[in-house]
């Protein structure tokens, strides 16, 4: 600036020198004068400053605030600064004031500003363009929102819906424990009742509220009490089973038949803790000898009778297992030298036999009077396959078939769990 003045007082000496007159001097001071104070003004203009601010405030939603500003302040001052000489150069009364053979465009400091304030208001423009496309964005939040609340919505009504249409388990009540050489569940054991009053009835304490039990009718040998039979009767009871073991068995499925029209009156009597509890055509037979005999003539009698497993039995002329359906199953074990041994194989090999059966021995007892397993050993040291077929049976666990039908599985050819000796077993017809 001081450069500048000192520029202007030469030219005014020179110009004195030459033209020799005071007034030509103090009009070229007060011009250069005139433009520096015009530049002064140009600099603090509220035009100007607000065009500043404007270019700040869009380059802030921009996120450019350094660049804007500089960008504006540096066109202001170039407007100015070119204001200034511009108006100097036209203030000025000397000849090609502005350059040799000039005539200079009529460039004020009003042009200035205005040129300032287009850069802001291009600034401003480009500013209230994004601004919209801001808003849109924000505006798409609710769009969103709204859509992921459908999504919420359509996936709780599919949770309602698969809550609704889920079923009830298929199938009769099993006891979750699945080993057959133990008890599974606590059991009630009543004495004295069943049709006669002299039979022995035994059930889960905790009967399934969204299943229904499957039945076996247990018949007790010749000649012997139900009772002796007690732990039989309490294994099946654990395992998920209504047991209703009958006073006597005379084998020909009349106490049988009798039992089951009694629990059948209970499953309907709604003062019977049975009630509505019982799967009346689940029903399995077994029985020791004569109770064995009493359990094959069920399944072929009744039709509420699925399948019969014979302990120590079978039918004195190997006549029985050859009028079962061949919807109906039936198995007969035996012991190595039980009184029974003959009967069972004649009955099982009757070339009438035509329902899926199987011929169970237990081989290597010990040696007793009997002199290995003998007539009593189905009801107690092989209990555990009777508990096995009837869970296969009537329980639906088809994959305890592999433990009896084929050439090696567990009551094939396995070892006899907990006690001596293996099983020996042969089926046909599954």
């Amino acid at each position: 600036m001081k450069s500048k003045i000192l520029k202007t007082v030469v030219l005014a000496s020179s110009l004195v020198f030459f033209n020799c007159g005071d007034e030509a001097v103090t009009s070229a001071i007060n011009n250069y004068a005139a433009g520096f104070s015009s530049s002064s003004a140009g600099e603090v203009q509220p035009g100007v400053e607000g065009s500043s601010s404007s270019v700040e405030q869009a380059g802030q939603q921009q996120g450019q605030n350094g660049a804007a500003e500089v960008s504006s302040s540096s066109t202001a001052e170039n407007a100015v600064f070119s204001s200034s000489s511009d108006e100097s150069c036209l203030a000025s009364s000397l000849p090609d004031a502005c350059g040799p053979g000039t005539n200079p465009l009529p460039t004020s400091s009003s042009d200035a500003v205005p040129a300032s304030s287009a850069g802001a208001q291009s600034a401003t423009s480009s500013a209230d363009v994004q601004k919209p496309a801001s808003s849109s964005s924000v505006a798409e939040k609710p769009a969103s929102s709204s859509s992921e609340k459908k999504v919420e919505s359509s996936s709780s009504e599919k949770k309602v819906e698969s809550s609704s249409s889920a079923e009830a388990p298929k199938g009769i009540f099993l006891a979750s424990g699945k080993e057959e050489e133990k008890d599974q569940m606590q059991v009630e054991y009543k004495t004295r009742t069943g049709w006669d009053g002299g039979g022995i009835l035994s059930y889960p304490k905790q009967l399934s509220s969204t299943q229904k039990h499957g039945v076996v009718v247990w018949g007790p040998g010749g000649g012997t009490e139900p009772g002796a039979y007690e732990g039989m009767i309490r294994r099946l009871a654990s395992h998920g089973f209504v047991v209703i073991a009958l006073k006597e068995s005379p084998g020909d499925a009349s106490q049988a038949i009798k039992a089951l029209d009694w629990l059948d009156k209970q499953n309907k009597d709604q003062n019977s803790p049975l009630f509505g509890k019982l799967d009346m055509n689940t029903v399995g037979c077994s029985g020791h000898s004569m109770g064995g005999l009493e359990s094959e003539q069920a399944v072929i009698k009744d039709k509420r009778v699925l399948t019969a497993f014979l302990n120590n039995s079978g039918d004195w002329n190997g006549a029985g297992a050859n009028k079962v359906a061949t919807d109906r199953t039936i198995a007969i074990l035996f012991g190595e030298v039980g009184m029974e041994k003959d009967n069972a194989k004649n009955d099982y090999n009757n070339a009438g036999v035509k329902a899926p059966a199987c011929l169970i021995e237990m081989t290597g007892g010990p040696r007793n009077s009997e002199g290995g397993y003998g007539h009593g050993s189905g009801s107690w040291d092989g209990m555990a396959a009777t508990v096995a077929w009837m869970r296969w049976h009537l329980g639906g666990e088809t994959e305890r078939k592999a433990d009896f039908v084929g050439s090696s599985g567990k009551y094939i050819d396995g070892s006899i769990i907990g006690k001596q000796g293996k099983w020996k077993t042969q089926c046909k017809n599954f």
